[in-house]
């Protein structure tokens, strides 16, 4: 088993030295993570803060994470080498980052800890017994968590072992359900008017209920590191609103927009460098749509994964352009419903389609997106993504913890239950100019914002907070 390893052999002597006694810590481990949480790692280092980015190894390829660090320039200071399945992943998280974590807080090394020589990996961190920082650590570790990931739930569960409260980015993300019943459960003959009420009835917020699990475990995730954390950074008003009716105090949430908005205008500004266009040529004039299904619900279950592949079908048959980007979950329901050669043949029959693996860098996704004329998804970041480009969104899920970019006009959602109901809403939102209109959410500037809230926060105390402070009792 792999353990942790350290961009620097002497990890723990650096941060020692350092004369600030917060560790902002930055963890990444998906995809969106790495999109996500750079912004904030570049604000911090660019306002001196003493900062360290950690990944948790959950993704590890070189087109989920590899590829997009070297993209942006940067080598986590440490990596915990998680992997197994999701439990073993889990306990390994709180395990070894929480060694670590203990060891970045207690002031002398803590060498009498069972992990001390076994998690390190001896490459990377050198002789240990002669440690020089031996009194000069006793650092408060912040770590920084991002959204609903596995990483997230874990995380911040490691540092509040050890009394230190996380800063959620993204808080407060709750699936909301369109009101089916009051809708009417069982259409099938849609037509375009009943894509426009259908609209309609989602922009209106009372026919949202709660209530659902999924994403699954990704709701779980969200509420868990809601639990062990300090400061609540909410992309938009509605997820405040969650938080309060949670119990979580309110100033300690802040209002501050999607970090995603940082890292597509970034991209934005590279789009020249992409050779995306080169390698698909078809995507260079537009007008086709992207589809990529990802999440366990659709590819666990052979009814929505059917429903969703036989809209793909239809729609390429129909001379429909169709990019499908697929992940490890996408390839694995493929196998098992029987439909990998069936799926190879049709893109190789099919000029219009391009069946791909997931991209490495970030700047090929925005140049891509730029030209399409839907996207079709399960993704909680596409949603924000098509809202920031002005791209029509079609999410292909019964809910959405994004539901805000519906009520704002520019995303559908599609129950993955009919292919043909699908397929109209699809049609219905390509190069759809009412949902391109769609009001902006997600804010500008948002890495900069995040790092004032938590600055304003530290002016006055401690992320984690005791009654004490919080109720200002002397």
């Amino acid at each position: 088993m792999q353990e942790i390893t350290y961009r620097s052999a002497h990890f723990f002597d650096e941060v020692a030295a350092h004369p600030s006694k917060h560790v902002h810590l930055i963890l990444i481990a998906t995809k969106p993570d790495i999109i996500k949480q750079l912004p904030l790692y570049f604000e911090l280092k660019k306002r001196g803060h003493l900062v360290l980015l950690g990944h948790t190894g959950q993704h590890y390829s070189d087109n989920l994470s590899g590829g997009m660090l070297k993209e942006y320039d940067v080598e986590p200071d440490f990596n915990l080498n998680v992997r197994g399945q999701m439990h073993e992943i889990v306990s390994q998280i709180i395990g070894r980052l929480g060694w670590l974590i203990g060891e970045l807080k207690e002031p002398t090394s803590a060498k009498a800890f069972p992990f001390a020589k076994a998690s390190p990996s001896a490459s990377a961190s050198g002789d240990r017994s002669g440690d020089k920082s031996v009194g000069k650590r006793g650092k408060i570790v912040i770590p920084y968590v991002h959204g609903d990931t596995t990483t997230a739930m874990a995380a911040s569960n490691a540092g509040f072992a050890h009394g230190f409260a996380s800063v959620h980015v993204e808080a407060g993300i709750r699936t909301l359900t369109p009101n089916y019943k009051d809708w009417g459960v069982g259409r099938r003959a849609w037509d375009d008017n009943d894509c426009v009420e259908w609209r309609k009835f989602l922009m209106d917020r009372q026919n949202w209920e709660r209530g659902s699990l999924e994403p699954f475990p990704e709701q779980f995730n969200t509420r868990c590191s809601e639990a062990a954390t300090g400061v609540h950074l909410a992309p938009v008003e509605l997820d405040r609103e969650f938080l309060q009716g949670e119990g979580f105090p309110d100033d300690r949430i802040f209002v501050v927009g999607n970090s995603v908005v940082d890292a597509v205008a970034e991209a934005e500004g590279r789009m020249q460098q992409s050779t995306v266009f080169e390698r698909y040529p078809l995507l260079a004039d537009g007008d086709f749509v992207r589809f990529c299904i990802h999440r366990r619900e659709n590819c666990g279950s052979d009814t929505r994964f059917r429903a969703i592949y036989d809209t793909m079908v239809s729609l390429i048959k129909d001379g429909r352009n169709l990019l499908l980007i697929t992940m490890t979950q996408t390839e694995r329901a493929f196998e098992r419903m029987g439909l990998k050669k069936e799926v190879e043949a049709l893109a190789k029959k099919h000029k219009n389609f391009i069946y791909s693996p997931v991209w490495a860098e970030y700047v090929d996704v925005m140049a891509a997106m730029t030209k399409a004329a839907v996207c079709a998804t399960d993704s909680g970041s596409m949603q924000e993504e098509m809202n920031a480009m002005g791209i029509p969104c079609v999410t292909l899920r019964f809910g959405s913890d994004r539901s805000e970019s519906a009520m704002a006009g520019g995303n559908l959602i599609a129950p993955p239950m009919d292919a043909a109901v699908i397929k109209k809403m699809i049609e219905f939102a390509w190069n759809n100019k009412e949902m391109r209109k769609a009001p902006k959410l997600y804010g500008k500037n948002v890495s900069a914002k995040c790092i004032d809230a938590v600055e304003q926060v530290l002016k006055t105390g401690e992320v984690f907070r005791s009654d004490e402070e919080r109720l200002a009792i002397a």
